[in-house]
């Protein structure tokens, strides 16, 4: 099966590990992605903040590209580039004078055919279907994971259909309950960690940041699974100064749901590149016998 594919730039950098987990685990469910050719970044959350008209623009140019190559479901695994895609597909549907503004401008019109997927949405049928189920090797056993799915998998700012609970997804938690895995019930799954203003604004984002460390700690969570790859950068990069100045004990590693995924797989940690985190990810996985180096 071949569905698009919209990495992102923090896919191509940052998170590539993301990428090629992404890849791996989709390839081993049979499914061929088709990389969206000569992609641009879709603003994330910095062009929503400074100018309204170019936060649409830009996802839309991608939209373009995807409805001309006739891709009718496309997947994107970051939450920041999902959300942007989500919301600037329903402006442009609602909002007939903007979309001919904007296509004035494009090579490559949008339509409004293509149907925008995140992972979770490609992973979950292939759950119920028992398909994922089949290629697990390895149950994971003693993985006690805090779910994460931060403030831009399931609220925007204009109506579209979400997928999932809003205030209380569970997406993340029947992915993994498929793996042998043990998923908490925990308060903080939808919070903001401070996205992009743990840049600009480093105080009030480890603030939001240690509160989601205590809840997760406090309920017995020995890991974070997150599908954002900014939710993942901040919990994982920051853990270090939110653990000092907070005076928390314990630190926890910050999984991507596509590296359990292949570790369930009995794919490595090096061929995952689960490696790469600033908190030792490997660590853990040895200790409950799940993966080697």
């Amino acid at each position: 099966m071949e569905i698009g594919y919209y990495p992102g730039c923090t896919l191509h950098a940052s998170s590539r590990l993301y990428d090629v987990q992404t890849k791996i685990v989709l390839g081993e469910l049979g499914i061929d992605l088709k990389e969206l050719e000569d992609w641009n970044c879709c603003g994330a959350t910095s062009a929503s903040k400074t100018d309204d008209f170019l936060a649409i623009a830009l996802p839309a140019r991608n939209l373009g590209i995807a409805d001309a190559a006739g891709i009718s479901e496309m997947v994107i695994p970051c939450s920041a580039c999902y959300s942007r895609m989500m919301v600037a597909q329903a402006r442009l549907g609602s909002n007939e004078k903007l979309r001919e503004e904007i296509n004035a401008e494009l090579s490559k019109k949008v339509k409004g055919d293509v149907k925008i997927r995140s992972i979770l949405e490609v992973l979950r049928p292939r759950v119920e279907s028992g398909e994922l189920a089949g290629k697990v090797v390895k149950k994971l056993k003693g993985l006690k994971p805090a779910c994460y799915y931060g403030c831009l998998q399931t609220r925007f700012p204009v109506d579209v259909p979400v997928p999932d609970d809003v205030e209380n997804p569970q997406g993340m938690e029947i992915v993994l309950k498929a793996l042998g895995a043990a998923p908490l019930d925990w308060s903080y799954k939808t919070d903001c960690c401070g996205a992009s203003s743990a840049v600009a604004d480093t105080d009030t984002s480890l603030v939001l940041m240690s509160r989601i460390f205590k809840d997760a700690i406090a309920r017995g969570a020995n890991c974070f699974v997150t599908t954002c790859p900014l939710c993942q950068l901040n919990l994982d990069a920051y853990q270090e100064k939110v653990r000092e100045k907070y005076g928390i004990s314990q630190s926890m590693p910050v999984y991507f749901i596509t590296e359990l995924i292949g570790v369930a797989m009995d794919k490595t940690a090096k061929e995952l590149q689960i490696d790469r985190h600033f908190v030792d990810a490997v660590g853990l996985l040895e200790e409950l016998n799940l993966t080697s180096s």
